[in-house]
């Protein structure tokens, strides 16, 4: 029964025709079965065990009882006796059951070790079929067959197919990456180079930005500075306009004032010649007298004594006719030369009245142009005011168009740093390419082998799949 039981360990068993251990496939439920026969086998021989104790027992009782009382002693050998008796009895059925359950299992065993080394030579076929494979040819195709490896064979032609497909998918995608990666980097080399560029152009655009925000902040202060000369010329023109006008009213009064003393000088000489008529009156009478007192002297030498005195009157008349006489010249001459001068002076006054005639005329246009100058000054006042508005939201447009400026060099510079590892992205995509088109290139495809799986090929992988309870996800392939 040990033996028995040694026989069939489980893991170990040496019976002939078991094929527990010559089936790779029903190695785990050869396993199971036979642990469950050492365990009746061990429960088994555990009864013996306890039958051959108990019989022990009893004789030991029996050689005590013999000495006591034989009676109780003859009692428990036989209680003993009938126990064992049952015990061999059902222990002999359980040998029995046991080695009819084991002939039977030896059988099936058996048969079944058969098919598993069928089944075994069908998977090392298909393995040896297969080998190929692992060295990525994909030109070999399993034999399907009507045993176990059938659907089998069929699931990995399907596989085949489609990592034919995949391979060939890859290899073209990586043709494709490897000329799109190709122009993208060149586009990108480009891009950066225009980047660059473009920072440049913004570094001096920035900074003609910032001269040109510092020159409307110049011309700004300068408009400013020209709007206060504009109204200070205003304000000149305007009291020159001022004095203009009071000048043309002072030299209306002065040619009213020039015209009345014209007037009283021509009076003046009129009366001038009103006075040399008298002065030639009197003259004329000067020499009537001294005529007269010539004529009385003589008469007075003709009297003699008795003219005596008469003659001394009439040469005291001769005389003051004559000094009348002189004074009558001398009168003549000042009036002659106060006739000149007021001739003179009425001739000055003419040529003056027609001097502050033409100066108020010219101090009139003097004026008008001061006024228009005035206008000008305030148009151009409001002018300069409004350039000088401009010129400060121009300045303030300036400063936000550095600030932009700045903004811009700072995205540009952004952009070429992102370019440059966009490129350097790029050209480790490229060896990204490479190396997979060249892990491409280790499988070997047919030259005339379909790029699409069969219609029957697909049916057969399915149905293959849905029996071992796993479904392949289906792969489009490529064209």
């Amino acid at each position: 029964m040990a033996r028995l039981v040694a026989a069939h360990a489980p893991g170990e068993c040496r019976l002939s025709g078991c094929g527990c251990l010559s089936g790779p496939v029903n190695q785990s439920k050869m396993s199971t079965t036979h642990a469950n026969s050492a365990k009746t086998v061990q429960t088994v021989a555990l009864l013996l065990l306890v039958a051959a104790a108990i019989s022990a027992l009893a004789g030991i009782l029996s050689a005590v009882g013999y000495a006591q009382n034989q009676l109780p002693l003859f009692a428990g050998v036989a209680l003993a006796s009938v126990v064992t008796l049952i015990l061999a009895l059902f222990a002999w059925q359980s040998i029995r059951r046991i080695e009819r359950e084991l002939v039977e299992r030896e059988r099936a065993a058996l048969a079944q070790r058969k098919e598993s080394e069928r089944n075994q030579e069908a998977i090392l076929r298909l393995l040896d079929e297969l080998a190929p494979l692992a060295d990525g040819d994909l030109t070999v195709q399993a034999t399907v067959t009507e045993d176990i490896t059938g659907t089998i064979a069929d699931s990995i032609n399907y596989a085949i197919g489609v990592l034919r497909d995949l391979v060939s998918t890859i290899n073209q995608s990586a043709i494709q990456l490897d000329g799109a990666t190709r122009q993208t980097q060149g586009l990108s080399q480009h891009l950066a180079k225009a980047a660059a560029a473009q920072s440049k152009q913004l570094v001096a655009a920035t900074e003609s930005a910032g001269t040109m925000a510092a020159s409307t902040e110049e011309i700004s202060g300068n408009a400013e500075r020209a709007s206060d000369v504009a109204r200070h010329s205003v304000d000149v023109a305007h009291k020159g306009g001022d004095a203009v006008r009071r000048t043309i009213d002072g030299m209306n009064t002065i040619r009213e004032t020039i015209q009345d003393t014209s007037k009283r000088i021509k009076r003046l000489g009129e009366s001038s010649q009103e006075i040399g008529n008298i002065v030639e009156l009197i003259n004329d009478i000067a020499e009537q007298t001294n005529i007269l007192a010539l004529n009385a002297s003589i008469q007075a030498s003709m009297a003699g004594d008795a003219g005596r005195g008469f003659a001394v009157v009439a040469d005291e008349v001769q005389r003051l006719a004559e000094r009348a006489a002189a004074a009558t010249r001398q009168i003549e001459g000042l009036v002659r030369t106060i006739q000149s001068d007021t001739n003179e002076a009425v001739v000055s006054m003419e040529r003056s009245t027609t001097d502050v005639v033409g100066g108020a005329l010219l101090a009139e246009n003097a004026g008008a142009a001061l006024e228009e100058i005035e206008q000008v000054s305030n148009q151009i006042a409001s002018l300069v005011q409004n350039i000088s508005a401009s010129s400060r939201q121009q300045a303030g447009e300036a400063q936000n168009i550095a600030r932009n400026m700045q903004v811009l060099k700072e995205i540009s510079t952004q952009t070429a740093e992102s370019t440059s590892a966009t490129s350097q992205g790029i050209a480790k995509l490229a060896e990204l390419s490479a190396d997979l088109r060249e892990s491409a290139a280790g499988f070997r495809l047919p030259a005339d082998a379909p790029t699409i799986i069969s219609d029957t090929q697909r049916v057969r992988a399915l149905a293959a799949s849905d029996q071992s309870g796993s479904r392949p996800r289906p792969m489009q392939a490529a064209s």
